[in-house]
């Protein structure tokens, strides 16, 4: 397995008191699998995915990736392991916008350190090619329309060539034509043999994962 959860629970001090996101969580992941946790807004699927990212930490359980246990590894150690081995895909693209699209998949490899400085460039619009965007590489992403600014925010996410890609609610602003294109660009990922964990609402998706998990309040339901 490449990623499992044990006993994971997470819960947040609030002005309303405490509200608990995460409940006695297990959970594994095969390498190579595209697997996606499915639940209503609100149910704690962002949250698992913040815990297997690193982004976040449990308040009890533990988070492993690769046999290698995340949680007691220092802010700096975890910045560094995160950069080498997840890549991240949000909503809304999270692009930075002065950035031309080949200098924001760039950005990863700038800070990880991963690549030769003088291989970055190449890199990037090798990347850029594999999801099909190569011929916007030199614009700003507001040239670019949401589904190929998606597309560049998967290319930013495989600049390191991460073993997991975690993407939350990565087509939950496109069209649905474009929605397809992206699921089968996640698909074509996981046939390539890297780990794809997506967080969504969208109930239809089981057509093309390898597995859903369902959540709610927290808590993972057979």
């Amino acid at each position: 397995m490449l990623i499992e959860l044990k006993g994971l629970n997470k819960t947040y001090e609030t002005p309303a008191g405490a509200f608990i996101a995460l409940r006695d969580v297990d959970l594994t992941i095969e390498a190579g699998e595209f697997a996606a946790v499915v639940g209503k807004s609100g149910s704690g699927k962002s949250t698992l995915l913040n815990m297997v990212g690193g982004i976040d930490r449990p308040t009890s359980g533990s988070v492993s990736l690769g046999g290698k246990a995340i949680q007691g590894l220092s802010e700096n150690e975890l910045s560094l392991w995160r950069a080498r081995h997840v890549g991240l895909v949000f909503q809304f693209f999270q692009l930075l916008p002065t950035l031309t699209v080949a200098e924001n998949v760039m950005l990863p490899m700038d800070f990880s350190g991963a690549f030769p400085p003088a291989s970055r460039r190449a890199r990037a619009f090798g990347l850029l090619e594999r999801v099909g965007v190569a011929d916007q590489a030199n614009k700003l992403p507001s040239a670019l329309s949401g589904g190929q600014q998606q597309r560049v925010a998967i290319a930013r996410a495989l600049a390191n060539e991460p073993p997991v890609i975690l993407a939350d609610e990565p087509t939950g602003n496109l069209d649905s034509s474009t929605a397809r294109e992206v699921l089968a660009l996640f698909r074509d990922l996981a046939g390539a043999g890297t780990t794809v964990l997506i967080a969504t609402h969208e109930r239809d998706i089981a057509n093309v994962v390898d597995r859903t998990v369902s959540i709610a309040d927290g808590a993972v339901v057979l």
